[in-house]
């Protein structure tokens, strides 16, 4: 017998190879419209630069006017240039007894050093100067008599005499000053605990 039907298309069996679709390019997401307004905007920006062409204008000015309005940055006018100084307002609620005893007692040290050295210091001008010698000479003078020289302003304003009285003067500073500094953080202890201490307002330097 003669086949009639023809040349017939092949029978699809399962398992087989199926066609594949063409591949299209890969497009990923945006969060923002590009720039030439995204596939819906780029045809509308198109028919805007047709209608651009038209009136005047080109494609381009159109579709960028068809951008939103937030996506348009405009220049800052007016913008500080000047760094601003920061400021802290602090409060001192506080203040240790030891550590204000140890700091004046640390000064009150230097400060009875000091002391000494300047009393040495003015000792040796004045006698350089040849003050004791004239001073002294006019006291003598005045509380001598036949009998007695008077009093000898020299030999009792020595300059181991005078070192030896300032430093008992230096010692009880020492003693009385750092005595009073720590009273007086105990006293601003209670008062602070009153009316909230001492208010400081600290910047920084520009």
């Amino acid at each position: 017998m003669t086949d009639t039907r023809g040349q017939q298309p092949p029978f699809d069996t399962y398992g087989a190879e199926q066609p594949k679709p063409a591949a299209q390019p890969y497009h990923p997401p945006q969060a923002y419209p590009s720039p030439g307004g995204g596939t819906h905007a780029g045809g509308t920006g198109g028919t805007g630069g047709t209608q651009g062409g038209q009136h005047g204008f080109t494609g381009p000015a159109a579709g960028t006017a068809g951008e939103p309005a937030s996506a348009v940055r405009l220049p800052r006018t007016g913008a500080r240039t000047t760094p601003r100084t920061r400021k802290a307002r602090l409060r001192v609620a506080k203040a240790d007894p030891w550590s204000v005893m140890k700091v004046s007692f640390l000064l009150s040290i230097a400060l009875g050093v000091c002391t000494v050295v300047a009393a040495a210091v003015l000792w040796m001008v004045m006698d350089a100067m040849g003050v004791f010698s004239t001073v002294g000479g006019t006291i003598s003078e005045a509380t001598g008599s036949n009998e007695s020289n008077g009093f000898d302003l020299q030999s009792f304003l020595s300059l181991p005499r005078v070192l030896i009285f300032t430093s008992v003067i230096a010692v009880i500073d020492v003693v009385l000053a750092t005595a009073l500094s720590t009273l007086g953080a105990f006293i601003y202890n209670l008062s602070a605990g009153f009316v909230g201490g001492v208010e400081l307002t600290l910047a920084e330097d520009e």
